[in-house]
């Protein structure tokens, strides 16, 4: 079960990671800083808040609280990344520091307790709290994503109206045990 849950979350993170490089690639930089409105966050901004809070949870994840006192959360909500160049760096920064925290692990360490502000976590519970902050902040660049793009959009699943030819070839192959990320 440890690595089973192990390796599931890492093939989930890898996975939307891909969601949001995908996204990324079907923008200008100019797209990526836009924002849908004054209290809104760009793709740019919801970027750099996944970079501040991947290093501050993950940095000596076992050792030290996930709410770092360095981190700078209020300044990762300033629109203020200035290239495309540069958020590309703090997306890369930020999940090479948590997938390779996530790599790391031991069925062990599972068991272990971390603090997240102060408040004890299993290290389950606090990976599963991660696995569900990294991937509704990754719905938001996507919906912003296809806002932007509209009738241009590249579909990252199904395209509309593509389901039951999508379902066809699912079941043209033989059943067994699969990843739904493995042919993605």
């Amino acid at each position: 079960m440890d690595i089973h849950f192990l390796a599931n979350t890492l093939k989930l993170a890898k996975y939307y990671k891909s969601l949001g490089e995908k996204t990324f690639d079907q923008l200008s930089e100019e797209q990526l800083r836009w924002s849908p409105g004054e209290d809104s966050n760009s793709i740019a901004t919801i970027v750099k808040h996944l970079w501040g809070n991947m290093l501050s949870r993950w940095t000596n994840f076992l050792q030290e609280d996930g709410e770092k006192p360095w981190r700078e959360r209020d300044a990762e909500f300033e629109n203020d990344v200035d290239s495309k160049d540069e958020m590309l760096s703090k997306w890369q920064e930020g999940w090479e520091c948590f997938l390779g925290a996530l790599e790391s692990l031991t069925g062990e360490d599972l068991k272990k307790t971390v603090y997240i502000r102060n408040e004890g976590h299993s290290v389950v519970d606090a990976i599963q709290r991660q696995m569900a902050h990294y991937p509704y902040h990754i719905g938001q660049i996507v919906f912003i994503g296809k806002v932007l793009k509209g009738s241009d959009w590249k579909s990252l699943s199904i395209p509309k109206n593509q389901s039951v030819a999508y379902n066809a070839e699912k079941f043209k192959g033989e059943k067994g045990n699969k990843h739904f990320t493995d042919n993605v």
